[in-house]
This record gives structure tokens, sequence and C-alpha cells, in this order.
């Protein structure tokens, strides 16, 4: 499924217009990623929880060089599926 996909079913189980959807659907991961960029989680019951985890700075190796690199500290987005969707999906 892709984005166009996701606002045409939107639009059609909610019975309103794909613009209208399209905005909603938006609204929805604005939200989200505003919530994430500020450290929170974001807990959506029945589906799971996204949230900001930290890395350490480390070693490692260029695989085309080998030579030794510093990769610095950063941040990534986790996804955490909640029981009900894993137990939808099996």
């Amino acid at each position: 499924m892709v984005a166009k996909d996701l606002v045409a079913y939107v639009a059609k189980e909610a019975k309103i217009t794909n613009k209208d959807a399209d905005q909603a659907i938006k609204s929805v991961f604005d939200g989200i990623v505003g919530a994430l960029a500020k450290g929170d989680k974001v807990l959506i019951s029945g589906f799971g929880i996204f949230e900001v985890k930290e890395t350490k700075a480390r070693k490692g190796v260029n695989p085309a060089t080998q030579a030794k690199i510093d990769i610095p500290a950063s941040k990534r987005v986790t996804f955490r599926v909640s029981k009900t969707l894993k137990e939808a999906i099996k």
C-alpha cells in the first residue's frame, strides 16, 4: 500500500473526500513527527509505540577501504509493535 492507496481507503471508510482524507493523514503524521522531535513517545493503542532512542558514539570500519572510522552518537526512531497487531498479522 502506498500513500495514495491509504488516502483512498480512509476516504472510503470515513465517507469523506480524498482531499479531506489526505489532510487528516498528513495531520496524524505531523503530530507523530512533532512529538518524536520533542522526545516524546507516541503510543497508539492496538498498533504500537514510536520512540526516539539515542545511540552512543562508536568505532567502525569502512567496508570498502577497511579504514577505521568514528561513528558519532545519533538518534533513531524505533517502533515496537503491539500485541494486538502481532496477533492480527499471524
